[in-house]
């Protein structure tokens, strides 16, 4: 069993959701998160000011699939999270347990 964490832009949330629930085990956990990758941040503009963005609002989607639905999972993250611009996210693999069970 394989663990996945995919960083995405938080409005790419239900398209990853809805590609990934035919081949991943559920439950899945999203989480509201910020940061930034190579952009830094950004520039945005307020009623005539500008002002500096330095945390970028993202997405953290959490999913364990089997060993061999790795590839697919993380192909259908990628196609499911892209928009073409910088900062669509990054998706980060860890092995987990083979046995889990929940804590009393």
């Amino acid at each position: 069993m394989l663990h996945l964490i995919a960083i995405v832009k938080p409005f790419r949330v239900e398209a990853v959701i809805e590609a990934l629930t035919p081949i991943a085990a559920t439950p899945f956990h999203v989480q509201e998160v910020r940061g930034y990758g190579r952009q830094k941040g950004h520039l945005d503009a307020y009623t005539g000011d500008e002002f500096g963005i330095d945390f970028v609002p993202k997405a953290r989607i959490e999913v364990s699939v089997e060993d061999l639905f790795l590839d697919e999972a993380i192909d259908v993250i990628s196609k499911a999270a892209r928009t073409g611009r910088i900062g669509d996210g990054k998706i980060f693999v860890f092995r987990g347990c083979d046995e889990a069970f929940p804590a009393v």
